[in-house]
């Protein structure tokens, strides 16, 4: 496996470009910002405005409940991954987010944030969201995106790939006739020190940032750290992506990988990145 040495960052840069943005777009002070209402709370109370935020969802994860709030800003892994509000006390519990909205915004895997125009009734008091722990929530009526992530997609031809190899899509719709077999083929290797899997194509963010697995990836035992050097690798290697060919025996019939979720898995014997070819 290839090994990361992951740490925790927060987005400042992104928050000061964000500010600016907030108050290029708001255009008037009709439109708030969280730390406005929260700080005047008594205010605002019952009534329906317009704030511009950081929105973070993230599902129930063990004993930790699902998450949706308004927030100052957001705090992430360098893959992405890991997204939390910023500010403890300066949030802004979020019922009915639009789910639509969520499609423009930052969808590293774990989780969906980016900033956002919110408009709804303001309630405070306390007693909002998972096990009562909010102070103050917005029942949300609209919800626009500031930020517009774009994803670029890089994916493979269902082709033949020669004597002897198997496509990636013959092993997804035929895989019992695979199963216990020693195949060669050819996919997107992903890789971000929570998952590592070959997938028919990775969506990445036009920065390059928080790519992601596309379609139902193969869960991969066994993939040489070797050759991750000559994939797309992230910063303080945060994650490992790119177009590989490899050996390995094919099991199916599901329980693979994270959580049992994977309902394939190849046990690498050798992998040739395909990147420059």
């Amino acid at each position: 496996m290839f090994q990361s040495p992951l740490r925790a960052v927060t987005l400042a840069l992104l928050l000061v470009v964000g500010s600016v943005l907030l108050a290029t777009c708001s255009g008037s002070r009709d439109v708030l910002y969280v730390q406005e209402v929260v700080s005047e709370a008594q205010r605002f109370a019952g009534q329906e405005i317009t704030v511009d935020g950081a929105y973070v969802w993230r599902p129930s994860q063990a004993e930790n409940p699902s998450i949706s709030v308004l927030a100052l800003g957001v705090s992430t892994l360098d893959n992405g991954l890991d997204a939390k509000p910023i500010g403890d006390e300066i949030v802004i519990w979020l019922d009915e987010f639009p789910a639509d909205v969520t499609t423009d915004l930052h969808r590293p895997g774990d989780a969906v944030y980016g900033f956002v125009r919110v408009t709804g009734v303001f309630e405070t008091g306390g007693g909002f969201g998972p096990n009562e722990s909010y102070a103050h929530r917005l029942q949300v009526i609209d919800a626009q995106p500031i930020e517009r992530v774009q994803y670029i997609e890089h994916t493979i031809e269902d082709r033949s790939l020669g004597e002897g190899k198997v496509s990636f899509f013959e092993l997804q719709e035929n895989p019992e006739a695979y199963n216990g077999q020693r195949v060669t083929t050819q996919g997107y290797y992903f890789w971000n020190s929570v998952i590592w899997v070959m997938a028919e194509g990775i969506a990445v963010e036009e920065t390059g940032s928080s790519p992601q697995p596309m379609g139902t990836p193969i869960w991969m035992e066994g993939f040489p750290p070797d050759q991750s050097a000559q994939l797309n690798v992230g910063p303080n290697n945060s994650f490992v992506w790119g177009l590989v060919e490899v050996t390995g025996t094919f099991q199916t019939g599901g329980g693979f990988g994270k959580d049992g979720a994977y309902q394939s898995i190849l046990f690498v014997e050798s992998a040739t990145p395909l990147m420059n070819q």
